[in-house]
């Protein structure tokens, strides 16, 4: 009993560690790029300003909210496999106010929920939440921040929906599911059962994240992508200020990134 109490301590905090490392990897690569451009377009204000981060507190809220009213696919997933809709305001507020408020409305989402809901997958789902979504806000806002028009917004939210995609479905693969089993003591063959009682296919993880955990990532992504290209271009103009950003060098690219 002392052995299996110090290995599951031991399995806990290898997981909070592996939670950490992820975010900070998150943040840095968002904070990176947007770094970045500020330079290439001469900007001098901060990344986060007073404004973005109300911003970013209101786009987490609204975020969070969607989070909670999460329903299972059971036709395609075992019920603890939950789809919801709450990377519409992350997309829309990555779009309007760069790559790390999108990675902050992602994290602040799952530390809201975890407040208001608690958790059911032992912290597995709210990280696979976090990360996941962070894999198609995060890219897609790096392709948009670069030229922002409407048809490369299209083009980064086809690129974003693949990656999350992909990489949720190897994600899973490779550490969620196997991280799920060990903390919430659910053996993995029991999960795979799970998974065969509603598809016939699946047999293995391949075979269980490639036909249930793909489609669900596939449909989120692609939903968020959809509502996004049909109210950003409205809200846009209430979300940002219409003139050049404060500390910013006039030149034609900066322009060219304000007014379209």
């Amino acid at each position: 009993m002392g052995n299996g109490l110090l290995q599951s301590i031991a399995d806990n905090v290898t997981f909070v560690l592996v939670c950490i490392g992820v975010a900070g990897s998150l943040f840095a690569i968002a904070y990176a790029a947007e770094k970045y451009v500020y330079k290439r377009d001469g900007i001098t204000e901060r990344i986060l300003s007073t404004r973005k981060i109300t911003m970013i507190g209101l786009f987490s809220a609204l975020a969070m909210i969607l989070h909670i009213f999460d329903f299972p696919v059971l036709f395609l997933a075992p019920g603890f496999y939950k789809l919801d809709f709450s990377e519409i305001p992350a997309l829309v507020g990555t779009f309007a106010f760069g790559p790390v408020a999108g990675v902050m409305i992602e994290f602040c989402k799952i530390l809201l929920k975890l407040v208001v809901k608690g958790t059911s997958t032992a912290f597995v789902g709210d990280l696979a939440n976090f990360v996941i979504g962070c894999s198609l806000v995060l890219p897609a806002s790096i392709l948009y921040m670069f030229k922002k028009t409407r048809k490369n917004a299209l083009l980064a939210c086809v690129a974003g929906s693949l990656i999350m995609t992909v990489f949720g479905t190897a994600f899973n693969g490779v550490y969620l599911l196997p991280a799920f089993s060990k903390l919430f003591g659910m053996p993995m063959e029991a999960i795979i059962a799970a998974g065969s009682e509603i598809n016939g296919n699946i047999n293995s993880i391949t075979s269980f994240v490639c036909f249930a955990v793909a489609p669900i990532n596939l449909i989120k992504s692609v939903a968020a992508s959809a509502v996004t290209m049909v109210i950003y271009k409205p809200l846009s103009p209430i979300l940002k200020t219409a003139h050049v950003p404060a500390g910013r060098k006039v030149t034609d690219n900066a322009r060219t990134n304000v007014t379209q």
